[in-house]
């Protein structure tokens, strides 16, 4: 009982009350290996000392002054024996791994590397201090460790530990201690084929490391250079092996398959099964990457037998996970779900750690398609906080733009994108997508560039996440999604063409359907989703497909409409009101006649809108004629008002010719030539550009998908028009 001399006086204390005759119940709460079976027999052993019965049943038939012993109670265990032992006045020992609401609890704590040490006192100091740090000090993994160490190995027990020890954490968490003796081992430098197998095995323990990904191409790089340098197939396997892990690059689909094929050959050479097995998985994984599902299954089919032949529970949990996979990607979703149950159920047994991450995937994606992705937002984020750098938050976003939160979804995209586009490992084309995805629902244009410019060198490929844990449908489906609002109709339906035969060919219903909807075929899409038994608001194809250039005409309409004293936009998935100012009848009148030129001045006067013919002038050669006629009557009229000495008349009739002067000025341009209405005209030209720039100008805080489409298909001048760029409606309700 070395470092459990606390324990050992709390247990004491409930015996000698239990010996009063004072019953009690005390729960000791550690994880599996932290000694809690040992205490309790060194517990049943102090109890007979005391004299006092010892017994393992909450249903002791005789209460009284006793021992009661109950390993691994569950917190949903009833307690009323329990209660009933300790009010007849037994000692009640009970063990867990969850502290219970109630009652005196006492919790195991790891061993310092002094007590461990105490404990194996025939290892050297340097041999404890590996062992201390692999397992954190809890007695059981230590003992277990270091039985698998010969007394004899000495100073190449630590390289021993670091190359055999399995890692603590889950998939892409930092095991720490590990890394820390792996560097150590490193440090040592021992012959080139165990320090290959080191620098390999250390670079992939920073897979979880976003800022580590230069120094695992350097590790991984040495280790296969000394690896080929021994010409030993085991050895060159296992680095081989460890390279793919490390640098997990989705540009080497190509070469990750052919890697595969040597590990499995190396392997095979060297008599090592379960090199074997790892190559196999890589196939798999390299074959989903390339859209190759048959063969892919095929690969993974040899891999379960492989395990299965090996006695191995992990290969056979592992190849469950992606026969569930297979079953979400066509579409068998309650198959796919009861595969799910039976991955919670084996991995537990087979003490997998990545069990609740390899189910939680699963039923992510269930609850996606089956149109509750805001139940996945907050896990996502949950685990965005504890694996920072792995973009969890992306495809968080992604479940928000599912559930109907663009906007919010929107937002995420400017905060990611840097950090995603300058990221790589097991997640990030899949980030790319999840990203890509949102932004295709209203991301500024320099975003939806970048992305595309991102996603393009993996078109034809399949969206794999890590080792194929999760697939997520055509590189084309978001190529195509991205084109779309970037408003290149013809390269969008090209993309989606492409991923339209790809999931036919696959069988791949949901993404048919979600690529369908995209492309504007909604009706197929409807088909196929209602046969699946899927919500449409699970499917965020029928979402997307407001934003493609569809086939089909008056798939889409935007609304434009008087409400009251106020107007209402309606542009897809953007909706406001505004207050009721010239420029939006002016922007009524327009899209009311696509393609129509109208005249400034029909625009303002809100005329018929049709191209009016050149303008007239204001007066003609008649009407000039008249007045210049009355100009000169007028004048010898004051002439003889003067010389009759009739000042009230002179004055009458030279005010009327002041009037009869201006009149005719106002109707004439430069030079005395006559003005023309295009000064009018001009007017119109200027008030109602003036007016319609600020009504995009407020559009743009408010709409600002449909704000951009009208700055690109409203034209101004002397005659309006309305030309309808891509982007935007196939008609307007007004």
């Amino acid at each position: 009982m070395i470092g459990r001399r606390r324990e050992l006086a709390v247990v004491r204390r409930l015996l000698e009350r239990a010996v009063t005759g004072e019953g009690g119940r005390l729960t000791v709460v550690g994880p599996p290996g932290s000694g809690k079976t040992v205490l309790t027999a060194a517990a049943a052993e102090l109890a007979r000392q005391c004299g006092l019965p010892v017994t393992r049943s909450p249903a002791a038939s005789a209460p009284g002054a006793c021992l009661v012993i109950l390993d691994d109670l569950g917190p949903a265990t009833d307690t009323v024996d329990l209660d009933r032992l300790v009010l007849g006045g037994a000692a009640v020992l009970v063990t867990t791994t969850v502290a219970t609401s109630s009652g005196h609890h006492l919790h195991l704590t790891p061993l310092t590397e002094a007590e461990l040490a105490a404990l194996l006192p025939e290892r050297p100091a340097e041999t404890v201090h590996a062992l201390w740090l692999l397992t954190a000090g809890w007695p059981g993994p230590a003992l277990d460790l270091a039985a698998a160490v010969p007394l004899a190995s000495g100073p190449d027990a630590v390289v021993e530990l670091a190359l055999t020890a399995p890692s603590r954490q889950e998939f892409l968490v930092l095991d720490t201690a590990l890394i820390r003796l792996l560097e150590d081992a490193a440090s040592r430098a021992p012959a080139p084929a165990i320090r290959a197998r080191v620098l390999v095995r250390l670079a992939g323990e920073l897979l979880g490391d976003p800022s580590a990904a230069a120094r695992r191409r350097e590790l991984a790089g040495e280790a296969v250079r000394l690896a080929r340098a021994t010409e030993d197939p085991r050895t060159l396997a296992e680095v081989l092996d460890g390279q793919l892990h490390a640098l997990w690059d989705p540009v080497a689909a190509g070469e990750r398959l052919s890697t595969a094929s040597q590990i499995v050959d190396l392997a095979r050479r060297a008599g090592d099964a379960a090199l074997e097995r790892r190559g196999l998985f890589w196939r798999f994984t390299a074959l989903a990457e390339r859209g190759d599902l048959d063969a892919a299954e095929a690969a993974l089919v040899a891999y379960a037998r492989a395990g299965e032949r090996d006695g191995d529970p992990e290969a056979a949990v592992v190849a469950l996970s992606r026969q569930a996979v297979l079953a979400l990607v066509r579409g068998r979703l309650d198959l796919a779900e009861a595969l799910a149950a039976e991955v919670s159920e084996a991995g537990r047994r087979a003490g997998l750690a990545d069990t609740d991450r390899l189910t939680a995937s699963l039923r992510g994606r269930l609850a996606l398609l089956r149109g509750h992705g805001a139940e996945e937002v907050e896990p996502l984020r949950a685990l965005a906080r504890r694996l920072p750098g792995h973009f969890f938050e992306a495809t968080a976003a992604r479940a928000l733009a599912e559930s109907g939160q663009v906007a919010e979804a929107l937002l995420d995209v400017d905060r990611l994108l840097p950090s995603v586009l300058a990221g790589a490992g097991p997640r990030w084309i899949g980030a790319v997508a999840d990203l890509a995805l949102v932004a295709s629902l209203g991301a500024a244009p320099a975003a939806l560039q970048v992305l595309y410019d991102a996603l393009l060198p993996y078109s034809g490929r399949l969206v794999v996440w890590g080792g194929a844990n999760t697939i997520t449908g055509p590189v084309d489906d978001y190529l195509g999604r991205v084109a779309a609002r970037l408003g290149r109709a013809t390269q969008a339906n090209a993309h989606f063409d492409d991923a339209i035969a790809q999931e036919e060919r696959l069988g791949a219903l949901p993404w048919l359907a979600a690529t369908l909807a995209a492309r504007g075929d909604r009706a197929r899409a409807a088909a196929i989703t209602k046969a699946l038994g899927l919500p449409a608001s699970g499917m965020v194809g029928a979402v997307a497909s407001r934003n493609a250039t569809g086939p089909e005409p008056g798939l889409e309409i935007w609304r434009l409409a008087r409400d009251g004293d106020d107007w209402v936009i309606d542009a897809g998935r953007e909706q406001a009101r505004l207050r009721d100012v010239r420029g939006l009848g002016y922007l009524r009148t327009l899209l009311a006649a696509p393609g129509h030129e109208i005249a400034a001045l029909d625009l303002v006067a809100g005329g018929a809108g049709l191209v009016v013919p050149a303008p007239e002038p204001v007066l003609d050669a008649a009407a000039r004629a008249a007045y210049r006629r009355r100009i000169g009557d007028l004048a010898e009229q004051m002439d003889s008002a003067d010389r009759a000495g009739d000042v009230d008349r002179a004055a009458t009739l030279a005010a009327e010719r002041q009037a009869v002067v201006a009149e005719l000025r106002r109707t004439a341009g430069l030079g005395g030539r006559p003005r023309r209405r295009s000064a009018e005209a001009e007017r119109a030209r200027v008030n109602a550009t003036r007016a319609l720039r600020a009504v995009l100008i407020r559009l743009q805080s408010l709409t600002p998908i449909a704000a951009a489409h009208l700055r690109a298909s409203v034209r101004t001048g002397s005659y309006f028009r309305y030309e309808p760029s891509t982007g935007g409606p196939s008609r307007w309700e007004l």
